[in-house]
Parts: structure tokens; C-alpha cells; sequence
């Protein structure tokens, strides 16, 4: 049986755009992406704020476009793709973390998912594990989904509610729409679910993984981010995820949703069973410490979906009401406390790194088909 392959390779500013261009074609992604079918860029947007190791990076998205125009995909059946959600602004976030101006460099779509886009409801053909019960009067996806290739853009970070999050927490945004709330106390099953309509709706299904900074903590917003260098990409959602979570030095297969996939032959978190390609990580452990350390914000969350508040969830988190507790809760902690008194001075620290000086300049500083030209003190 041959094994899933993920590609992994160290980058640096100076060869971002050669290394994304060697990355995608290791992980073989041209036999993965037909190139007469539409592909969706599904940018991950955690926050409309840039904060390091949140959200896409510019250079990851702007590295898969240009490979992909550089390998013969076709410019008009290129899309970036965006979802919404009750807390946070894609409008906002795609602007904060230069995203919109990327896509329009190129002359790309820039599709949001919840604007002029029908919902459709699906009956899926596999084995669904939660989602008809949490949502009993069908599953609802966007009907341009089906029959298009998809690339997940998510960065490596660890996450309050799954451990760690990446190429199947990215599909989350994208395939159900702002009820998706509702899952978070099924998550793991809920991420499980929707690879499985994935593999059933889509031409094909990539993901191609940033770890230029990578975050530690209560994620995906109140992290430590740090710089790593790494970039992975894989046609196997549930092993790119595995060889991120394996980096950051957590056991894969302890992660739940990681080993209910593997379970449901939806792809494999067994390292054994993973081909690595590219560069050597035999050795690697960042020795990341997740969620141990909850915030005041998810601490609550976990009281109302695993806890004490139980009971409650329903009117608290699935009635009218969620629409504005749940936006000025979060506004209130992450947007008005976190970020400007705990968050500023990491942001500081990371901005001071090359990426940091990147991302500060981005679409200012002069790139060629490797990558960007730094200050000499960067180099």
C-alpha cells in the first residue's frame, strides 16, 4: 500500500516563491488539481486582525498562485475564497492581512462565500458521524463548491477546542455556514464529517500548510507565535495535519479528530504510514504546550460545550441571542483586552523577525521569481 506523502520544506524570504513553487510539485499536486475545473484558494482568516501565525499569510497565497500560474492553471478558474463567521470579519481580515491586495495583483475572483452564493442542501453519501443530528433539517453547503478543486491555506498553530488546527479545521469555515457553532461540542466528529463531503463534492483537494510563524497556546487568536521556517503542503488532509501536529511535539493520534479520520480511511495520522518528502524533520519537536493555559474567553467556552454550563448551551449558543452575546464577548475580550495589552508586545517581537519586516512591506519590497530582497540585515 503506498504511502500519503507530505512535503515539507524550509524557506526563508529571499526563495519563499521558488520553495512554494518546488513544494506544491513534491506533493504532486499537479496530478491532484485538474486544471479544467474551477479552484477555490480557501484563505484561513482567524481574526481580522493581523496577528503572527493567525491567518494565511500573504506569501503562502501569493506562492500558490504563482506556482499554479507558472505550471499552466488557468487565471480565470482561479478564485480566492472566503467564509464568514459571527466574530470575525473577512471583509476586514482580508484587508489587515493583505490578502485582497495579493489576489488582486494577480487579477483572481475573490469569492465570499455568504454574499450573492446559493446554499444548497446535501445528502451525503458516506458516513456521516454527527452532522445529521446537529442539523436535522439538512446539511447546508455552498452549491459552488460542487465539481470544483479546493486549496485549504491554513497556517500551524494549536487550537483551544481541537488541540491543533489546520487543512480539516479549515474546511470548517467554508462547507457550513455561521451556524456552525452549533458542531463545536462535536467538533472532532464535526471535521471528520466534512472531509468526507469534501472527498465526495470536490474535483480536488489540496492543502498547502504556512509555518514561517507558527503559534503556541489557546489558539487560533491568544498565541505566542514563533518563527519556524517550515512550509507543508499534501493531497492528504488528515496527514498534513498529523506531520504539523508531530512538529509542533504532539502524538497525532492522540488528537482525536487526527484518529477518527485515520479510523474512517479518510487518510492516516500514523507517521509510519506518511512518506515525507523534501526536507529532513526526523528530529524536529518545538515542544509546543497547546490550550493547556485557557484564556477567560475560552474558559467559558469550555464551561458551556464540556462543563458545568452544558445544560445551556442551546439557549446561550443555538437562540436569537448568540448573534450579539457571542460577538461582544469576543469583541470585547480578544479585540478590546487581548490584543492591545497582552498581544501588542508579542505582535512587536514577531514584526522585528524577517517575516515580520515582510509582511510590514509587503507589496512594497522587490520580489523576482525566488522571492523577496531584504535589508542587509536580514540576510
Amino acid at each position: 500500500m503506498a504511502k500519503s506523502k507530505v512535503a515539507v520544506l524550509y524557506t526563508k524570504p529571499e526563495t519563499v516563491f521558488e520553495d512554494y513553487h518546488r513544494l506544491l510539485n513534491l506533493a504532486g499536486y499537479q496530478q491532484t488539481l485538474p486544471k479544467d475545473r474551477d479552484t477555490a484558494l480557501k484563505i484561513n482568516i482567524s481574526w481580522h486582525y493581523f496577528y503572527p501565525a493567525c491567518s494565511t499569510t500573504p506569501w503562502q497565497l501569493e506562492g500558490v498562485i504563482r506556482a499554479m500560474l507558472k505550471d499552466g492553471y488557468c487565471r480565470e478558474l482561479m478564485h480566492g475564497c472566503h467564509n464568514r463567521t459571527v466574530v470575525v470579519s473577512a471583509k476586514r481580515g482580508e484587508i489587515a492581512n493583505k490578502h485582497r491586495p495579493v489576489v488582486e495583483k494577480y487579477g483572481l475572483r475573490n469569492v465570499h462565500l455568504y454574499e450573492n452564493e446559493p446554499w444548497i442542501r446535501y445528502e451525503p453519501k458516506g458516513k456521516m458521524l454527527v452532522l445529521p443530528e446537529i442539523f436535522p433539517q439538512g446539511i447546508m453547503i455552498p452549491k459552488r463548491m460542487i465539481g470544483e478543486s479546493i486549496i485549504h491555506l491554513p497556517t500551524v498553530k494549536t487550537h483551544v477546542f481541537t488541540t491543533t488546527t489546520g487543512a480539516m479545521k479549515n474546511a470548517f469555515g467554508g462547507l457550513l455556514h455561521e451556524k456552525r457553532h452549533w458542531t463545536h461540542a462535536q467538533i472532532h466528529e464535526t471535521l471528520v464529517d466534512l472531509l468526507t463531503i469534501q472527498k465526495e463534492i470536490h474535483s480536488g483537494l489540496f492543502a498547502v500548510m504556512d509555518g514561517t510563524f507558527a503559534g503556541d497556546g489557546p489558539g487560533p487568536r491568544c498565541m505566542t507565535p514563533y518563527v519556524k521556517n517550515v512550509i507543508l503542503a499534501s493531497q492528504d488532509q488528515v496527514a498534513i495535519d498529523a506531520v504539523a501536529a508531530k512538529l509542533m511535539g504532539f502524538d497525532p493520534m492522540s488528537i482525536k479528530f487526527i484518529r477518527l479520520a485515520t479510523e474512517q480511511g479518510l487518510g492516516t495520522g500514523i507517521m509510519d504510514e506518511i512518506e515525507i518528502v523534501g526536507d529532513d524533520i526526523s528530529g524536529v519537536n518545538w515542544q509546543f504546550e497547546g490550550p493547556k493555559k485557557l484564556t477567560f474567553a475560552s474558559k467559558g467556552q469550555h464551561m458551556i460545550y464540556w462543563g458545568p454550563l452544558k445544560r445551556f448551551e442551546k439557549p446561550l449558543l443555538r437562540s436569537e441571542l448568540v448573534a450579539w452575546w457571542s460577538y461582544l464577548a469576543s469583541y470585547l475580550y480578544h479585540d478590546c483586552y487581548w490584543l492591545p495589552f497582552v498581544g501588542k508586545n508579542k505582535t512587536i517581537q514577531a514584526l522585528a523577525s524577517e517575516w515580520g519586516y515582510l509582511f510590514r512591506n509587503y507589496l512594497k519590497i522587490n520580489s523576482n521569481d525566488q522571492g523577496f530582497v531584504l535589508p542587509e540585515k536580514f540576510r
